[in-house]
C-alpha cells in the first residue's frame, strides 16, 4: 500500500484504520499514531496529514481500551515535541534552500506569507498558538529556525504547545467519542474537525488573494 493510499484510508475511515493497526499489535498501533504526528509536525514537506483528527480518533479507542490513554498521550506528547524540534532544525540549516528550489508544492507564497505574519505577530507564543492550526503548526517552526528563534525560547514554547495540543485533541475523543450520536455520525465528526482545523488557513488564503487583486487594481 503507497503512502498516499495509507492516508487516503486513514481519512475514509479513520475507525477501521486504527482498528487494523491495533490487531497488527501495540508496537505498530503505537508507532503509527507516533509517526503520523511526528511527520506533520516535522518534515516540512508534509503539512497535510490529519493530526488533529488522527489524536481524536485514537483517543475514541482509548476508551474503548484499544489503547492505554496514558501511553497513548505519552507517545503524542513526544511525537509532538520532538517533530517541532526537528522542524526548526530542518528551517535552521536548510530553510533557505529548500524555500529557493520551489519544490514544496505546499509551501505557497499565501500559505509562506501568512505563517510569517502570525510569527510576527505573536512572536514566540506563535509557537504554541501555531499548533492548533493546520499548515500553520507545519510552517511556523520551520520559519522559526530559518529567522534565526533562539533556541531555549523555541524549546520552551514547543513543549507547551505539544503537550496542549496533543492532550486536548486526545481527550475530546477518549471522553466524547463513545457518545451513542458521536459514534453514529463518527466519520462526519471527523470531518468536521477537519473542515474547522482548516477553516482560517483557507479564509487567510482568499483574503490575501483578494489583498492582492486590489492592490493590483489600484495601480
Amino acid at each position: 500500500m503507497g503512502f498516499v493510499d495509507f492516508i487516503a484510508n486513514l481519512l475514509r475511515d479513520p475507525r477501521a484504520a486504527i482498528a487494523s493497526w491495533i490487531a497488527a499489535g501495540p508496537l505498530t498501533a503505537y508507532g503509527f499514531v507516533f509517526l503520523i504526528i511526528f511527520v506533520e509536525t516535522g518534515v516540512v514537506f508534509f503539512p497535510f496529514l490529519p493530526g488533529d483528527s488522527l489524536l481524536f480518533a485514537s483517543g475514541f479507542f482509548a476508551q474503548g481500551g484499544g489503547f492505554n490513554i496514558f501511553a497513548l498521550l505519552g507517545v503524542a506528547w513526544v511525537a509532538a515535541i520532538l517533530g517541532d524540534q526537528c522542524n526548526f532544525m530542518i528551517g535552521h540549516f536548510f530553510g533557505t534552500r529548500i524555500v529557493a528550489s520551489g519544490k514544496v508544492k505546499a509551501m505557497t507564497p499565501e500559505r509562506m506569507e501568512k505563517s510569517e505574519k502570525f510569527l510576527d505577530k505573536w512572536g514566540h507564543l506563535a509557537i504554541f498558538l501555531g499548533r492548533f492550526f493546520p499548515f500553520i503548526r507545519t510552517f511556523v517552526p520551520f520559519i522559526a529556525g530559518m529567522g534565526g528563534m533562539h533556541w531555549r525560547n523555541f524549546v520552551i514554547f514547543n513543549v507547551l504547545g505539544g503537550i496542549t495540543w496533543s492532550t486536548l485533541f486526545t481527550l475530546l475523543g477518549y471522553f466524547f467519542g463513545g457518545i451513542p450520536a458521536v459514534q453514529e455520525h463518527f466519520e462526519l465528526v471527523v470531518v468536521g474537525i477537519i473542515l474547522v482545523s482548516v477553516i482560517p488557513a483557507v479564509a487567510g488564503a482568499i483574503r490575501a488573494r483578494m489583498g492582492a487583486k486590489k492592490a493590483a487594481d489600484a495601480e
